[in-house]
């Protein structure tokens, strides 16, 4: 079933997508060379703590984990698409890490994603995030009152296989509220046209991840959360929590 939200659940979620916006500016001033992803997930707790907030991912335990998630941020650099647990591992220069954060205020829950760079950037890994920014951006355009779930996986897999990306479709959005992962799900690739009708007060978050080897195979990791690549290329997740309202969409979590 589909919760739909009231303007002041809305502006409630809004509070806790601004503590998931400070996580990601915290994290990533702390990142670089020689810091372990388990400092920077410290680093994250601080900010969810001292904004009187609780951590959305700590504890959490859904059916394809192997144990409850040992975090506040998923961490994963390079070749791991998603999930990356906040392991000793020490950044180096040049890798890639997108930081998934998710926290709650109240019980509202917020969901967002970044990836940058450490040290020297790769071009390709530049441009690997230019777009998946960019294949959000087309997502979040399509959310509109009228529109159909369809729309969005259509417009997010237009740009990211455009560009010649890998996309997969097992792990993509969904809706968020009272609880982290609510109904419905939102697909990174679909048909334009098809799905769930979009409404006023449905509030879901749109993670597309692209792959740069434009394979869509990945598989799970031996620690039991990380999902990897199948081609051992790089990888990018980004994410955003968004409300559809009658003026458009709106992203809760910025800033």
């Amino acid at each position: 079933m589909i919760e739909y939200k009231s303007a002041g659940e809305i502006a409630a979620m809004r509070e806790s997508g601004k503590v998931v916006a400070a996580v990601h500016a915290a994290v990533r001033e702390q990142a670089g060379v020689g810091v372990s992803l388990k400092e920077l997930d410290e680093v994250a707790r601080t900010v969810i703590a001292e904004a009187r907030a609780k951590p959305s991912f700590l504890g959490y335990h859904p059916s394809f984990g192997a144990m409850p998630y040992p975090g506040v941020i998923c961490t994963s650099v390079n070749g791991v698409m998603l999930h990356g647990l906040p392991s000793p591992y020490e950044l180096r220069d040049g890798d890639l890490i997108s930081v998934d954060c998710a926290a709650y205020i109240d019980g509202w829950h917020a969901d967002g994603t970044v990836s940058f760079t450490v040290g020297e950037p790769r071009a390709e890994d530049l441009k690997l995030i230019r777009v998946a920014e960019e294949t959000l951006a087309a997502g979040i355009e399509a959310a509109v009152p009228g529109g159909r779930m369809g729309d969005i996986g259509h417009a997010m897999s237009t740009v990211g296989r455009g560009a010649g990306y890998g996309m997969q479709n097992d792990f993509g959005g969904h809706g968020i509220g009272r609880a982290m992962h609510e109904e419905p799900f939102v697909p990174n690739e679909a048909r334009a046209g098809r799905g769930l009708r979009l409404r006023p007060g449905m509030v879901i978050a749109i993670e597309p991840s692209l792959m740069a080897g434009g394979g869509d195979r990945y598989y799970m990791a031996a620690d039991g959360w990380s999902v990897c690549t199948g081609d051992g290329s790089r990888s990018v997740h980004v994410e955003h929590t968004v409300a559809i309202t009658e003026d458009g969409p709106v992203i809760l979590t910025l800033p």
